[in-house]
């Protein structure tokens, strides 16, 4: 799955949260100071043809959709985060944690039973 811009993340986290959006709903949702329609259009454009968006037209107006789930992009930028960080290890990830963020031996007991319990649910 192609890697996103920030500024292209930004608007497919803002269509995941609409489900489907015209640019200027898209528009509304974005912080001071709001990019131009222009902008956002051209973005959009972007994301339609790198696969993550599709659009339904009512006459010269498009209202756009996400048809990349939020789920699978998160997952595939978790994956090239260990690989590119990490040698894809998520035992690195969790001791670089551990050290930096000085993570409590209970912090680690709770993440490990939900682990456990998530497992167990699969």
């Amino acid at each position: 799955m192609q890697k996103l811009t920030k500024s292209e993340e930004e608007i497919m986290l803002i269509l995941w949260d609409l489900k489907q959006a015209f640019v200027k709903d898209i528009i509304e949702q974005m912080p001071e100071p709001k990019p131009h329609y222009n902008t956002v259009s051209t973005i959009i454009k972007i994301l339609q043809d790198k696969g993550f968006v599709q659009y339904e037209a009512f006459g010269k107006t498009y209202r756009y959709f996400p048809v990349v789930r939020k789920e699978q992009y998160s997952i595939s930028s978790v994956q090239n985060f260990l690989t590119g960080y990490f040698n894809g290890s998520a035992k690195q990830l969790v001791s670089f944690f551990v050290k930096e963020k000085d993570i409590s031996v209970e912090e680690l007991e709770k993440l490990v039973e939900e682990l456990k319990s998530n497992r167990d649910k699969a």
